[in-house]
């Protein structure tokens, strides 16, 4: 399993990718695509603060909306 910082390091790299693209369908869902990796990194660090005891090395807890 990922751990939350990688989820965001994928959300970042879409909205770079998304940054340099006109505006568009192709641009939108890249967007998409980095809230959902946000989600997913939001999700991970509320289960690591529940379960501090499944979380791997390096990765700690964060509150939930830090970005």
């Amino acid at each position: 399993m990922k751990k939350g910082f990688e989820y965001r390091q994928h959300a970042q790299e879409c909205r770079a990718l998304a940054n340099k693209m006109e505006q568009g369908e192709h641009r939108d869902q890249l967007l998409r695509m980095a809230e959902t990796w946000d989600r997913l990194a939001d999700d991970r660090d509320a289960l690591i603060s529940r379960h501090p005891e499944i979380a791997q090395p390096d990765e700690a807890a964060r509150p939930a909306n830090k970005r």
